[in-house]
C-alpha cells in the first residue's frame, strides 16, 4: 500500500505549524513523504468550521488528518468527515502533553488509559476505509516505559490497528512545559526497537529528536539484532532546516531524481502563492514557513528579513519573495566572486 511506502519519512504534526501552507511548501520539496496537519479535536470538526479545519490542497498528498480527542462516537464522527475530504490516514494524538489537551481528557495523559484507547482505535477504524493509526509517547510521569507503551500498542493491536508512531519520550504532564517536554525527557530510541523486535508484524515509526536525514538512514538501517523501523517522523528538523527535505525522496525512497535545491522548491510553491493571494490569503501566512529555507546559505538572514518584514504589510505579494530570492542570488554571487 502507498501509504506504508509513504510513512518511511513523516513530517510531524506540529501545532500552529503543519497547517496547509506549511503542507504545500514541504510538498514542493518531497514527493514521497508522508504530510500530517496539526491535531484538530473531535469536538472541533463535528461542531466547527469543517472546510476551514480540514480543507487542503490535492498537492498534498499523501496527507494524514490527527485528531484529538477520547470519545470514540465523536471521534469516528470526525473521522468519517476527515476520510470524505479525502485524507489518506487518520491518526489519534495520544501523545500530547499540553495542559488544555489533558484537561479535555485526551493526548498523552490517554496512555494511563490503553483500554479507552483501544476502543477509540476501534471506532475510527471501523467508521473508515483509510488506515487508522496512533501517535503516542512511550509513557507518562512514574509509569513504566515498557509497560505503558506495550499496554496501549498491544491494546490497539487486539482491535485490528497496524501502524503505530512513538515518539521514545516520557511525557511529564506535571512539572514540565510543553516546550520543555520535547526536549527534557531522555529518549530511549533502544525501547522503540524493542517493541518492533517483539511485535514485527506492526508497522512502526520512530520519532523525537531526529535531526536530520543522516540519523533518519540510521534509524531505518537494520541493527545487529536485525530489527528495522518502518518509518521516522521528523518534527522541529523539517520545520526549522525545510530544504533538508530535498533529499529525502532520493537518500530515504531510492528515487531516482535530482534533489530539489531551495530554488527550485520556491518555483514549485510560486503557483500555490500566487492561487492563495488570489483567494485573499495573506503573503505572511505563507512565507512564516520558509524563513529556516535558506539555513547556512550566503544571504539567508537577508532572506528571513525581508519576508519577516515585508510579508506582513497589507497588498504584499510574490514580488516579496522575489526580493528575498534576489538577496540569496546576490549573496552567492558575491561569495564566488570573492573566492
Amino acid at each position: 500500500m502507498f501509504i506504508n511506502q509513504a510513512r518511511r519519512l513523516a513530517v510531524a504534526p506540529m501545532m500552529d505549524w503543519t497547517d496547509r501552507h506549511c503542507r504545500a511548501f514541504h510538498r514542493a520539496l518531497t514527493t514521497r513523504a508522508l504530510l500530517y496537519t496539526e491535531m484538530v479535536t473531535a469536538p472541533a470538526v463535528l461542531h466547527g468550521d469543517q472546510d476551514h479545519l480540514l480543507g487542503f490542497d490535492a498537492v498534498e498528498h499523501p496527507v494524514a488528518l490527527q485528531l484529538g480527542g477520547s470519545n470514540p462516537a465523536e471521534l469516528a464522527e470526525a473521522a468519517r468527515i476527515g476520510a470524505a475530504y479525502g485524507y489518506d490516514e487518520i491518526n489519534l494524538n495520544v501523545g500530547c502533553p499540553s495542559d488544555r489537551v489533558q484537561s479535555g481528557r485526551f493526548g498523552a495523559c490517554l496512555m494511563r488509559e490503553p483500554e479507552l484507547v483501544a476502543d477509540c482505535m476501534a471506532a475510527i477504524k471501523a467508521a473508515v476505509a483509510v488506515p487508522a493509526t496512533v501517535k503516542c509517547r512511550i509513557g507518562v510521569d512514574d509509569q513504566d516505559p515498557a509497560t505503558g507503551l506495550f499496554a496501549t500498542v498491544d491494546a490497539c493491536a487486539a482491535v485490528g490497528i497496524e501502524v503505530f508512531i512513538v515518539h521514545a519520550r516520557k511525557a511529564w504532564l506535571q512539572g514540565l512545559s510543553p516546550k520543555e517536554n520535547r526536549d527534557v525527557p531522555p529518549l530511549d530510541y533502544d525501547l522503540v526497537r524493542r517493541l518492533k523486535r517483539e511485535r514485527p508484524h506492526l508497522n512502526i515509526s520512530i520519532n523525537g529528536g531526529v535531526a536530520d536525514l543522516d540519523q533518519a538512514e540510521f534509524h531505518l538501517a537494520e541493527d545487529e539484532d536485525g530489527v528495522r523501523l518502518d518509518g521516522v517522523m521528523l518534527g522541529r528538523a523539517a520545520y526549522h532546516e525545510p530544504a533538508l527535505l530535498g533529499q529525502a525522496d532520493r537518500r530515504l525512497y531510492g528515487a531516482d531524481t535530482t534533489d530539489v535545491d531551495a530554488f527550485a522548491a520556491l518555483d514549485r510553491y510560486r503557483p500555490y502563492v500566487a492561487a492563495r493571494l488570489d483567494e485573499g490569503v495573506r503573503l505572511a501566512a505563507m512565507t512564516r514557513h520558509m524563513l529556516g529555507l535558506m539555513h547556512g546559505r550566503p544571504g539567508a538572514r537577508a532572506f528571513r528579513r525581508i519576508l519577516t518584514i515585508e510579508a506582513i504589510q497589507p497588498g504584499a505579494g510574490l514580488e516579496v519573495l522575489d526580493r528575498a530570492v534576489d538577496a540569496v542570488r546576490e549573496a552567492e554571487a558575491r561569495r564566488e566572486d570573492a573566492a
